[in-house]
């Protein structure tokens, strides 16, 4: 098989179970919580660290948020099969960077992996992500050029791959929706969220060798997931979140 054919296979293979396999770095995980420690000693720098580490993380989160917001149904999504796409996006987020989405998902990553204040762990995250994201970035346009042709062409030779191009900034064609963007991504803010809570209890326990609780991670936990399960309720019981495509509300 063609190199081209078989970076378009895994590609697609990765795509579809992009989702589950990230969670073969759990194996990373523990093996970076044997000399886990408190810099300098210190509960208090150790809180303001993982505090900076969510902050990154959420500005991740943010970005999927904007762009999910304000792109017409049809161009992204949480499909979890092949690549689909009705129309080309090239406005809004998609007019600094082609994959927005990703790079979301790579600064949600960075902020998940400099919680350990190991700078090996950072870098390894960073290959196996380019590792990972490049065959599906791959497979995905291979997608898109086999469906749109001269059109995506013309659009991803000024279009960065992954280091958004701030000035070829071009308001979306679709208002952005708050409820669109909450409906879409609830669950990505409760994923980050239990995954810095779980990280937070197990680093105290391999630190302390018994199980605690800090109170402002646990708060952060149970205001977060009231809230999930409030919006989840919300989702799937009415359709409050729900906006019609061809609505203008901004809402």
């Amino acid at each position: 098989m063609l190199l081209k054919e078989t970076m378009k296979s895994s590609g697609n293979w990765l795509f579809r179970w992009r989702s589950f396999l990230p969670l073969i770095l759990v194996v990373l995980v523990i093996f970076a919580f044997k000399n886990y420690h408190y810099p300098y000693q210190s509960h208090r720098l150790d809180l303001i660290w993982e505090m900076g580490c969510l902050s990154i993380s959420f500005l991740g989160l943010a970005i999927r948020f904007i762009t999910v917001g304000s792109t017409p149904k049809g161009t992204s999504g949480r499909e979890t099969k092949l690549f689909k796409a009705e129309v080309l996006n090239t406005t809004g987020m998609y007019s600094i960077v082609r994959h927005p989405l990703y790079l979301g998902n790579f600064i949600i990553g960075l902020g998940i992996s400099l919680f350990f204040r190991l700078w090996w762990i950072t870098i390894l995250f960073m290959a196996i992500f380019w590792l990972y994201y490049e065959r599906i970035i791959f497979a995905e346009e291979e997608f898109l050029l086999a469906k749109f042709g001269s059109k995506y062409l013309e659009w991803s030779k000024n279009i960065p791959t992954f280091l958004p191009k701030i000035q070829n900034w071009t308001f979306p064609t679709r208002p952005f929706s708050f409820r669109t963007a909450l409906r879409k991504e609830y669950r990505t803010f409760m994923a980050i969220i239990a995954t810095f809570t779980f990280l937070e209890v197990a680093g105290d326990f391999s630190l302390h060798r018994r199980l605690g609780f800090d109170f402002i991670w646990i708060s952060i936990f149970i205001i977060s997931t009231s809230s999930y399960f409030i919006i989840r309720i919300i989702d799937k019981k009415t359709r409050i979140l729900r906006v019609d495509p061809q609505t203008v509300s901004v809402v």
